[in-house]
């Protein structure tokens, strides 16, 4: 079967909704998260826990980031399968349990989340199919609002996820800065999806593997372009924060070695950029998103808002890649779009 042309593709179709997804769902879920959010103020959880897989944990790495640096609150992950192998049962009481999921119908997910509500903790469930099995069980429901997404690969869905964790803590925080900065998102994310990245996609085609780098903020979008470069384009990618590959798997990078970097504008964006400068001296392939470098971003209204940003641009690149090197990004070999693990 022939493959399709770049903007033909679903992914490439679904990925350009995104802005419009978004613009949607922070008007229609203002409601629901100003009323979690005052409830959250009122009675605060002690911590806070995520319950994700895939692309929708990537999310949740950003919500950790998000959710401790705006709210000083500590955030886990949960390994789904303490509950639904091990069935372990966890102290969470009064906890905040955060679950993220495009169909809400896995079934370690949704025993994790029974658990939760079990143990006392407040089940909040960040889903794409509202009426799904994840949906009827949680204490409250912020819906992502994607509408339909038929290419495997995730796009529009993820975004999605990380837009409403971002309203969730302006809104839990009452910042007022955060909360204007959402209101010109979408405008900024359709100028991200203009961005020209093709000199990236061109140069990783005849790549066999890469690494991704991020930190702090910015690590989920590194995460979620390592799962991608897989997932769409058969090139293996290992994702790592830019202090954390200086400690063993920097030996890897030398000459030709290619480096996609992802500089977040705050705190970390300079190391991360130094990094990138460094293996670039080795004599790697390096592209630099952020911090001046060669990959074009537009400003973010806010720094919690640049993940969505470059993962809208990365999108565009990375639908490009996968034709180039032969490979469909609606069809990955050996993966269906609902993973229902258990």
């Amino acid at each position: 079967m022939p493959l399709p042309a770049p903007t033909e593709t679903l992914m490439h179709r679904e990925a350009a909704e995104a802005a419009a997804v978004v613009a949607h769902q922070l008007l229609a879920n203002r409601s629901v998260v100003e009323a979690l959010a005052a409830e959250l103020r009122q009675t605060p959880p002690p911590f806070v826990v995520t319950c994700a897989r895939g692309s929708s944990d990537h999310a949740a790495t950003y919500a950790k980031y998000v959710l401790e640096t705006q709210l000083g609150v500590v955030v886990a992950s949960a390994s789904p399968s303490v509950g639904s192998v091990y069935e372990v049962p966890l102290q969470l009481r009064g906890a905040l349990f955060l679950v993220i999921s495009q169909s809400g119908k896995s079934p370690d997910l949704l025993r994790n989340a029974e658990a939760a509500r079990a143990a006392g903790a407040r089940v909040v469930a960040l889903v794409n199919v509202e009426d799904s099995p994840l949906a009827q069980l949680a204490d409250t429901v912020i819906p992502l609002r994607a509408g339909a997404e038929r290419s495997v690969a995730a796009t529009k869905s993820y975004l999605a996820s990380l837009s409403a964790i971002l309203q969730l803590a302006a809104s839990w925080k009452q910042d007022a800065v955060l909360l204007g900065a959402l209101e010109t998102l979408p405008q900024a994310m359709a100028q991200a999806w203009d961005c020209d990245w093709s000199p990236m996609a061109t140069g990783l085609q005849p790549a066999s593997n890469l690494f991704v780098l991020g930190r702090g903020i910015g690590l989920g979008a590194a995460q979620e372009a390592a799962l991608k470069f897989k997932e769409t384009c058969g090139l293996h990618a290992e994702a790592y924060s830019s202090a954390e590959v200086k400690h063993g798997p920097m030996a890897l990078v030398g000459p030709g070695f290619p480096v996609l970097a992802f500089a977040q504008p705050d705190g970390t964006g300079a190391g991360t950029a130094a990094v990138a400068q460094e293996f670039a001296g080795r004599g790697a392939q390096v592209w630099l998103a952020g911090a001046g470098g060669s990959l074009p971003q537009p400003q973010a209204p806010h720094p919690l808002c640049a993940p969505l940003l470059v993962v809208q641009s990365f999108y565009k690149a990375i639908n490009a890649l996968a034709l180039s090197r032969g490979h469909n990004p609606d069809l990955p070999p050996h993966l269906n779009k609902v993973t229902e693990t258990v």
